[in-house]
């Protein structure tokens, strides 16, 4: 694959139109993913992708090969999301303790212990909103973080970029970078094992317990309200699966099943043809954000 692409850059550096378009098609899911990891909302992440597409392309004549391609493309892509200002603005100013604060305030005391411990289901239909919530709240927790340190723990324990590329992607030296990740998977797996009802059967939440409150809140769908899950049945892992799992590994372990325990989120737009037709040299860019 990546003789394939360095290929389609030398052909496309040349002015080949076609081989800009593979190109594009062949990383357009890769950056939507790492967007939805970052960002968490798809709306976002479509706007987020989309620009950075446009960067890769306006930028690719820059591209010298010094480094591999698809470095060279995350770090565009990582240079987008920390610095882009729709990107900042759009921060919740989230934290640990008030991510905390809300997950145990919107919890059903109608559901037993028991039942809250176990983490058992009682139907096909509660186990697909379940694992929804699950996936949910797993995306949601890493915006706790900073960009910074959310990027380098997407792209060391969710991506499992090696160290050394991720250093590279970031422009940080490996021991700065090893420093960054360290402290975001730390704080990560310190919240995941004193929170998550899945990686700790003690702790207050759990996904029985919160999916009652979280459909009065909106933030799930009602049953019958004929909405389907916008994660649950991607390619994820069932909820039952992802519990069964959890429980055999040790405590850092569980983190990151948790996190990679996801969709993989290709891009629900194939932007290739578009993107390269509105920004060939004789044509004026037009507003094609939506």
């Amino acid at each position: 694959m990546q003789t394939t692409l360095e290929h389609l850059v030398t052909a496309a550096q040349a002015g080949d139109q076609a081989a800009l378009e593979k190109l594009v098609q062949n990383i357009q899911d890769q950056i939507h993913h790492l967007a939805m990891r970052m960002l968490v909302n798809p709306d976002d992440a479509q706007e987020a992708t989309q620009e950075i597409l446009i960067l890769v392309i306006t930028k690719l004549s820059t591209f010298e090969g010094k480094s591999a391609f698809r470095t060279w493309v995350y770090r565009v892509a990582a240079n987008y999301l920390i610095t882009a200002k729709k990107v900042r603005d759009k921060e919740l100013g989230l934290n640990f303790d008030l991510f905390k604060q809300d997950l145990e305030t919107g919890l059903d005391p109608n559901v037993s212990p028991a039942i809250a411990s176990s983490q058992t289901t009682t139907s096909g239909e509660d186990s697909i909103w379940l694992n929804e919530l699950r996936i949910s709240c797993t995306m949601a927790m890493l915006l706790c973080l900073d960009l910074k340190h959310r990027l380098a723990y997407v792209l060391g324990d969710i991506l499992d970029f090696p160290q050394s590329e991720a250093a590279e992607i970031l422009e940080l030296s490996p021991a700065n970078y090893r420093k960054r990740l360290s402290r975001a998977r730390s704080e990560v797996v310190s919240f995941t094992s004193s929170n998550c009802g899945i990686a700790n059967t003690k702790a207050k939440c759990s996904c029985p317990r919160r999916l009652p409150v979280a459909r009065e809140l909106g933030r799930i769908p009602e049953k019958g309200s004929g909405i389907s899950p916008a994660f649950a049945l991607r390619d994820a892992p069932n909820y039952n699966t992802v519990v069964e799992d959890i429980q055999v590994l040790e405590e850092e372990l569980r983190t990151i099943k948790l996190q990679r325990a996801t969709p993989t989120f290709a891009s629900p737009q194939d932007l290739a043809k578009k993107l390269v037709s509105v920004l060939t040299p004789d044509k004026q860019r037009p507003n094609i954000t939506h």
